[in-house]
């Protein structure tokens, strides 16, 4: 397919997604007078079968040009025994004309996407918008065309190149690492190896924005323990410690919530970085001085070690008396330590107990968190 300007191809891309609900419109109506069905018999009659990529759309076009001839011309008690299985065909095929012009849809935009991600300095709102249009696109589910173009433009890497620039706006880098996070809940597993082997989480930890650490958090989710290990192995466990202490509640709470998730996947060295970073400490401080923000924070990182993935029951038993033992150390006062260990015991007596061979496959988290994938 011919290389088109900017223009062309935003005013292609409206033409396609004018000829997609044309199609969704036949699949409703069944009607071969409408509007909509004329205008797909135009591009039956305007489209070249020669490019490899329009043969199926020209086929499925030639083949609704004749269930339309035959719905039109049709007449009598045939007609009247026959329509039925004639308005399902025409369903049939106006969802698989409706499927290659996505399809076409599709090469459009991210052709478009890697073009501007080529050049050297681009529009930062057009860059935006793309990438934009490409969370959404692949939030739809997934899909072995829209894949094999991802992987063809190689647009994990050019993700990536725009997460380590730092001269690039936080507005820019947070789209690429959102689209980061949309392409692994698209397909988890052909791109987590480009998060675990890239630059990624070094990136998305030294940003320490709201929205990377939100994504890092994201991250942590999906791929669990070893992207765990990855923040751990790489030194990012004190910078996301670090981000506790900023002056922007927001902030500090998506801080707050990579700990846990941390705490609950994070296997003994990750853990111990944390202890050894003072979380116990920063979390007596934030739920002494932030009044309900960060209420029960101290027995809420306690019981995600408890129920979590990571560690071993011996380690968990072993984390949670020094837990306790800093909580004393932390406290202002006797009352204050007697409080938070009752919260941490009341809390953990809640918790269900389960059988030692599924421990470590539970993916309920606590305060009803969502099981992770």
């Amino acid at each position: 397919m011919e290389e088109r300007s900017k223009e062309e191809r935003e005013k292609m891309v409206q033409v396609l997604e004018a000829l997609k609900e044309a199609s969704e419109e036949i699949q409703r109506q069944h009607s071969p007078e409408s509007p909509a069905a004329k205008a797909l018999l135009e591009l039956e009659s305007l489209l070249s079968s020669s490019d490899p990529n329009l043969w199926a759309l020209s086929e499925h076009l030639r083949r609704l040009k004749s269930l339309l001839h035959s719905l039109q011309h049709s007449t009598g008690l045939r007609s009247f025994l026959t329509r039925p299985i004639s308005s399902h065909s025409l369903s049939r095929v106006a969802a698989s004309i409706q499927s290659e012009l996505q399809a076409w849809i599709d090469r459009e935009t991210l052709d478009g996407l890697s073009g501007c991600l080529r050049e050297a300095n681009p529009g930062q709102s057009e860059l935006i918008s793309l990438l934009s249009q490409f969370q959404e696109r692949l939030s739809r589910g997934f899909n072995r065309g829209l894949q094999e173009l991802v992987l063809k433009h190689r647009l994990f890497s050019s993700l990536d190149s725009l997460l380590l620039d730092a001269k690039l706006p936080n507005r820019v880098r947070e789209e690429a690492a959102l689209a980061v996070a949309a392409l692994i809940r698209f397909n988890k597993d052909v791109f987590v190896g480009q998060v675990l082997m890239g630059p990624t989480v070094g990136a998305l930890v030294s940003m320490g924005s709201f929205k990377s650490i939100s994504v890092l958090c994201s991250l942590i989710r999906s791929i669990r323990s070893p992207l765990v290990d990855e923040i751990e192995s790489n030194g990012g466990i004190p910078k996301v410690m670090g981000v506790l202490d900023s002056e922007d509640d927001a902030l500090r709470v998506a801080a707050l919530e990579c700990v846990m998730e941390i705490g609950y996947f994070g296997r003994k060295e990750a853990v111990e970085a944390m202890v050894k970073e003072g979380v116990v400490e920063k979390l007596m401080e934030l739920q002494r001085s932030e009044g309900k923000l960060f209420a029960g924070c101290v027995a809420r990182f306690a019981v995600q070690l408890e129920v979590g993935e990571g560690l071993r029951q011996r380690e968990k038993r072993g984390f949670k008396g020094e837990i306790l033992g800093r909580v004393r150390e932390a406290s202002v006062s006797d009352a204050e330590a007697a409080t938070v260990a009752a919260e941490i015991e009341s809390r953990s007596r809640c918790q269900p107990v389960l059988p030692k061979d599924t421990s470590k496959n539970r993916h309920t988290k606590y305060q009803g968190k969502e099981n992770s994938s």
